[in-house]
C-alpha cells in the first residue's frame, strides 16, 4: 500500500498471539488502549475531547464479528479526562496483512504471530461494511451474535448487498451509503442507552408512518445487560435532495437583501409587525411580499406544516410510555431550573473569560448581558408549572435549518439525537414542542444575520440599516411560521396551550436557546457572538 506507513505510527507493535483472540489477552488490550489509541483517537474528526486533557483510555467491552474473510471486533472504549469526566466511543477494528490492505486509513502497524500488517478502522474495509448490511438484512432469521442486535424494519422486503461508499467527510458520526438507496449512520460517540435518533426515527416510521423523515430501515444495538442497549448504527432510506435548509435559506436571504437595491426599496418604508404575532399570508403587507417574495413565505409555511405534523405524530401515542404525552409537574420544573441555572452560570463564566475577544457592538452587548444577569436568571426561575395547561412530548431537541433536507418544494426532518451538550437522559425528557419552534426561529435569525455579517459589503447600506430591515423580515417569517404551525397542531388536538401560554413558552425557550448559542459562539467564533447577544437583548426588551 503506497505511503501507508506515513498515515500510521511508525512503530510496529508485535504480539505473540493470533489476531482472532487478540482482545482476550490483557497485554494486547493494555497496549491497544494506552499506546495505540492514545495516539490515534485525538486526530479523528469524530473525537469530541479535543479541548480537554486526555488522562487514560479503557476498553470497557468488545464483541466479535466474523465474515468469511476476516475476524472483526466491535470495541467500546471509555476516554477519561483530567477534568474528571469521561466519554464513550465505538471503534470497529480489523487486522489486515500488507497483501490484503485496501485502505490508507490506518490505526497502527502491527504483527500477530509473525504476520505483519496494520490495525485498521474496520468501516474502511468493504468486507466489514458488507457484513453489517447483510446482518441487518437477515436480522429476522439471525441469532449468531447474542450480544449484538441487528434489526430490519418489518415494513421492508428482501435486501441484497450491491455496493457501499462513505457519504461526505467524516464528522461526529460516519455515514455509509449502500446500493445508492440506504444510509447507515454509525455513531462514534456512544451512550449507555439507546440513541434518541434511533428511538424517534423508528417510532415516526413504524408507528406513525410520518413520511417527511428518512424511512427507518434497520439498526445495530449492543446488548450490555438485561435492560441496557447501546445504539451503534441506524440505517435509513436515502432521500434525494438539493442540500439542507440552512444553505437554501442563506441563498434566499441573499436574494432578499439584493432586492433592496434592485427594487429601489426605501428601508424607512418597510413596515414592521409585533414580535411573534401569528399572521396569515394574505395579511402580510404588500411591501414585505414585494421585497422578500411570495416564495420565501410559502417555503416558511411548508416547513411550519412539516414541523407541526412531526409534533402531532410524536404526541399521538397512548401506549408507549416513552412517547405518551405528559403534563407539566413539579419534577419537570425542578429539572428545568437546575439545568438552566447551571447552563447560565457556565455562560457567565465563558463571557467573563472571553470578553477580551469581543469588540464594538459585541463588547457593548456583552457588558449589558453581564449587567442584566440577575434579570436573566430571574427569567429562567420564573417558571411555574401550575399555570401551564399544555402537554410535554418527545421533541427533536436540536431543531434548526441544518437538520432539514430540501427536496424540490418539500422538507424532510432528520437527526433526532438532541442537544450535543445534554446528557442522554436529558435528551429523552419530554418537553414543550414550542422549544423546537424556538430553535427554528433562532436559526432563521442566524440565517439573516449570517448574510449581513458575511456579505454586507455587497449591499449599498450601512450594516445597522441592514440589521433593522433584517429584524423586520424576521418578525414576519416567525409570524407566518407560527400561524401555519399553531393552526395545524390545534386542529389535530395537540395541546400546546392557548395564546398567552404559547407566548410565554416561546419567549422562555428563545432565551434558553440564545444563551445556549452564546457559549458556543464565544468559544468557537467570537465575531458571531453578536447574533445571540442581540437575540437575548431583544427578548429581554
Amino acid at each position: 500500500m503506497k505511503n501507508a506507513e506515513n498515515l500510521a505510527p511508525k512503530r510496529s507493535f508485535e504480539f505473540d498471539i493470533e489476531w482472532k483472540s487478540a482482545f482476550d489477552h490483557e497485554g494486547f488490550k493494555h497496549a491497544f488502549a494506552n499506546e495505540i489509541l492514545e495516539q490515534y483517537i485525538p486526530k479523528k474528526r469524530w473525537y469530541a475531547g479535543k479541548s480537554s486533557h486526555l488522562k487514560y483510555i479503557e476498553i470497557t467491552d468488545f464483541v466479535r464479528l466474523k465474515s468469511e474473510k476476516n475476524n472483526y471486533f466491535a470495541v467500546l472504549i471509555e476516554v477519561n479526562f483530567q477534568e474528571a469526566f469521561f466519554q464513550n466511543y465505538f471503534i470497529p477494528v480489523a487486522f489486515m496483512s500488507e497483501a490484503e490492505l485496501d485502505t490508507n486509513t490506518l490505526i497502527a502497524p502491527a504483527q500477530f504471530n509473525g504476520v505483519s500488517g496494520y490495525l485498521v478502522d474496520a468501516l474502511h474495509i468493504e468486507d466489514f461494511r458488507k457484513l453489517l448490511f447483510e446482518r441487518i438484512a437477515a436480522s429476522a432469521e439471525l441469532r449468531e451474535f447474542p450480544n449484538i442486535i441487528f434489526h430490519k424494519s418489518s415494513l421492508l422486503g428482501p435486501m441484497q448487498y450491491e455496493s457501499s461508499r462513505f457519504m461526505g467527510a467524516e464528522q461526529s458520526n460516519t455515514s455509509i451509503v449502500y446500493n445508492e438507496t440506504y444510509v447507515l449512520k454509525i455513531f462514534r460517540r456512544i451512550y449507555i442507552s439507546t440513541n434518541p435518533d434511533y428511538e424517534i426515527n423508528r417510532f415516526l416510521t413504524e408507528v406513525c408512518r410520518f413520511e417527511n423523515t428518512p424511512e427507518y430501515v434497520g439498526s445495530v444495538n449492543l446488548s450490555i445487560g438485561e435492560e441496557d442497549n447501546i445504539t451503534i448504527g441506524l440505517m435509513q432510506r436515502l432521500i434525494p435532495n438539493q442540500g439542507d435548509a440552512w444553505n437554501y435559506f442563506l441563498k434566499e436571504m441573499d436574494e432578499v437583501f439584493s432586492n433592496l437595491e434592485r427594487k429601489k426599496i426605501k428601508l424607512a418604508d418597510i413596515p414592521d409587525t409585533e414580535h411573534y404575532k401569528r399572521i396569515r399570508l394574505q395579511n402580510i403587507p404588500h411591501q414585505i411580499i414585494d421585497w422578500a417574495g411570495l416564495n420565501l413565505f410559502q417555503k416558511v409555511q411548508q416547513l411550519a406544516l412539516r414541523t407541526a405534523q412531526m409534533h402531532v405524530a410524536l404526541g399521538s401515542d397512548t401506549r408507549n410510555t416513552s412517547f405518551v404525552p405528559a403534563n407539566f409537574n413539579g419534577d419537570y420544573e425542578v429539572w428545568l431550573k437546575n439545568r438552566l441555572t447551571y447552563q447560565f452560570q457556565n455562560r457567565l463564566n465563558t463571557i467573563e473569560n472571553n470578553l477580551h475577544k469581543l469588540e464594538g457592538e459585541s463588547m457593548e452587548l456583552a457588558k449589558v448581558f453581564l449587567n442584566r444577569k440577575n434579570e436573566i436568571r430571574r427569567r429562567f426561575l420564573d417558571f411555574d408549572w401550575t399555570k401551564l395547561k399544555s402537554e410535554r412530548i418527545r421533541i427533536h431537541g436540536d431543531y434548526h435549518l441544518g437538520q432539514v433536507l430540501v427536496d424540490q418544494d418539500d422538507f424532510y426532518l432528520l437527526d433526532f439525537e438532541g442537544e450535543p451538550e445534554s446528557t442522554i437522559r436529558d435528551r429523552k425528557v419530554k418537553q414543550p414542542p414550542i422549544k423546537d419552534i424556538a430553535g427554528m426561529f433562532r436559526s432563521f435569525h442566524y440565517a439573516i444575520y449570517s448574510v449581513i455579517l458575511n456579505n454586507g459589503s455587497k449591499f449599498p447600506y450601512e450594516r445597522d440599516e441592514l440589521f433593522v430591515a433584517g429584524e423586520k423580515l424576521y418578525h414576519y417569517i416567525c409570524g407566518s411560521f407560527l400561524h401555519t404551525y399553531v393552526d395545524h397542531v390545534q386542529k389535530n388536538n395537540l395541546n400546546i396551550g392557548y395564546t398567552k401560554e404559547i407566548e410565554f413558552l416561546l419567549q422562555y425557550c428563545l432565551l434558553e436557546k440564545a444563551v445556549y448559542e452564546l457559549g458556543y459562539e464565544l468559544n468557537s467564533r467570537p465575531r458571531w457572538a453578536l447574533i445571540p447577544l442581540r437575540g437575548i437583548l431583544q427578548i429581554l426588551n
